[in-house]
């Protein structure tokens, strides 16, 4: 199957986190200890959200993160995906996949219902999914595409049959996304619904369900949510959350400290001090669906060296990657070993490091016929020709940090950089999709992908016309993405895709930089939060179930609420 999830190059909001470096990165505060509090039903929990709300609606929150965290609790999906980016069951009571791996049949809790009591059935899915197939939606173009290619069979109210063209494992990926009522929504397209009143005053079927909107002078402030009592998985312990809108982390900690908000959804780099100075406040961090890498244009006829693999490793060897990230993001990333997120079910650790040695780096460039001339001259030749090139990158502070310092890292081994900021839209659409460009700076945005699926990227089919922006023709690591693709064998796939991520570290097509992480405020007077690695900024809330408010020891049934909560 040729349906693939597109590369969403788009400026980084904000650069966060702290380091922690850990299969899971969990809190520092976190649960309550034996002899500590006890979870008790009740109370309520009030978040200020960095940005403003636009459409409580699934389908309709791709470009408004705060949009996503609030439908998060609001709504539910077939499939929910844990830190590992294995999917757990959200509506779904079972699940199959034929032996040709192209038939997948779902059976539905028949105890799940719509925050108006209506039960959700498989005609809400197969809505939804015809709602995605709307050609004028903002759904991204690979999701439309392989819903226009899915056959979907509804048995009854609670079976239905999802048949693909081929066997795709990747296809769990699509089985996350928020089901809309159809008794409600029915015979209206997803163009209609972009200024419906759903859109702000929403039914779900998720652990939490819309109150009410606060406002003042016609402007959205805040969102009122309520437990859902009839939840079909495990009802949570706050009764009541608030989401509270500001406009930066800044104005959000100020509302902290007057007791107006008891959290902060995103930590902006700029406050990040401020924030980890605050007594009461436990953080939490997670890493980001994010990979940033150098490209090399390997099929650039103006820069044929980048077609010798020791050349490559040469410039990686050069680099001082893990002083880049403590010097450009006060050491707020992950360093990246390869092209398969760090923390995913499909990550191999055991890729030999390549570490910073610029003396090395010297020598394998010389074995590989790279040298400075003894009559002069700065720059590596070979037989006259000089290693200068250009790396575009996007053009924003951190990018334009990052390209310098490489500039300045390679010029110290004898290769000339010169350096050309662009904007996002141009650097995909004039350099990457044109294949015009000699190296490059780009963040590789997995948002919402939990499968690793690495084929978009680096396999042989997408070298001309598809993502494969690097022109890696390599036959071997494209027959491990193959294979990997339509087995739905977990351990084969593990398999497949550790045998690719030795291939890929042995080859180095790309140079691997870093991923971002995701930084969350919580005060102490909440309990049970943990963060593990993060697929979006919304998945902090995959266990807000076992959240509660600081609760008195068991032998009293109170519940200690600040007396500062905001209230509608």
């Amino acid at each position: 199957m040729q349906t693939l999830r597109r590369f969403r190059a788009q400026i980084i909001l904000v650069i966060i986190a702290l380091t922690a470096i850990a299969l899971l990165l969990i809190a520092q505060g976190g649960e309550g200890s034996i002899g500590g509090p006890a979870p008790t039903t009740g109370g309520q929990y009030v978040e200020g959200l960095v940005g403003r709300p636009s459409r409580l609606n699934p389908l309709l929150d791709a470009g408004n993160q705060v949009d996503r965290d609030v439908n998060r609790l609001i709504f539910s999906s077939l499939f929910k995906f844990d830190s590992f980016g294995s999917p757990i069951p959200d509506l779904v009571e079972s699940w199959g996949v034929s032996a040709t791996g192209d038939v997948i049949n779902i059976k539905l809790l028949e105890t799940a219902l719509w925050h108006d009591g209506a039960p959700v059935t498989s005609r809400d899915v197969l809505f939804t999914i015809q709602l995605m197939r709307f050609e004028g939606s903002p759904i991204p173009a690979d999701e439309r595409a392989l819903w226009e290619a899915v056959e979907v069979i509804v048995f009854d109210d609670y079976n239905l049959q999802f048949v693909l063209p081929d066997a795709y494992s990747p296809f769990m990926d699509y089985l996350d996304f928020g089901i809309l009522p159809e008794h409600l929504l029915g015979g209206k397209d997803l163009g209609t619904l972009i200024n419906d009143a759903f859109n702000l005053a929403p039914v779900g079927s998720g652990p939490y369900q819309f109150d009410e909107l606060i406002t003042t002078e016609n402007q959205i402030e805040g969102i009122v949510l309520s437990a859902n009592l009839n939840y079909h998985g495990e009802g949570p312990f706050i009764e009541q959350i608030v989401f509270r809108y500001y406009d930066s982390t800044a104005a959000a900690l100020e509302a902290y400290r007057a007791g107006t908000i008891m959290g902060i959804g995103m930590i902006e780099e700029a406050s990040l001090a401020d924030v980890l100075n605050e007594p009461t406040l436990n953080f939490y961090s997670g890493r980001l669906p994010q990979i940033s890498m150098l490209l090399f244009n390997l099929s650039n006829d103006s820069t044929p060296y980048f077609q010798d693999a020791q050349v490559r490793r040469g410039l990686l060897m050069a680099l001082n990657r893990p002083w880049m990230l403590d010097e450009i993001l006060n050491g707020q990333g992950l360093l990246a070993s390869g092209p398969v997120l760090f923390g995913s079910w499909a990550y191999y650790g055991g890729v030999p490091e390549v570490a910073y040695d610029p003396e090395a780096a010297v020598d394998v460039l010389r074995d590989a016929g790279w040298a400075i001339p003894a009559d002069g001259g700065a720059v590596r030749q070979q037989d006259g020709f000089r290693m200068d090139f250009e790396l575009v990158f996007p053009d924003t502070p951190h990018h334009t940090q990052f390209a310098e310092m490489i500039q300045e890292y390679w010029a110290a081994v004898g290769v000339r950089v010169d350096l050309l900021p662009v904007d996002y839209d141009t650097l995909v659409l004039d350099y990457l999709d044109t294949r015009t460009y000699e190296a490059a700076l780009v963040d590789l945005d997995m948002r919402g992908s939990p499968d690793p699926d690495p084929y978009p990227f680096w396999h042989q089919s997408q070298v001309t016309g598809g993502q494969n922006y690097a022109g890696w023709d390599d036959r071997r690591a494209s027959e491990y993405l193959e294979r990997a693709r339509v087995t739905w064998f977990a351990n084969e796939r593990i398999r497949l895709y550790r045998n690719f991520q030795v291939h890929f570290g042995r080859e180095l097509p790309a140079i691997p930089l870093y991923s971002p992480v995701y930084n969350y405020a919580v005060s102490s007077v909440v309990q049970g939060i943990s963060i593990g690695t993060l697929y979006d900024p919304a998945d902090r809330f995959n266990n807000v179930d076992a959240w509660f408010l600081v609760a008195a020891p068991p032998d009293e049934a109170v519940i200690q609420t600040p007396a500062a909560s905001a209230t509608p």
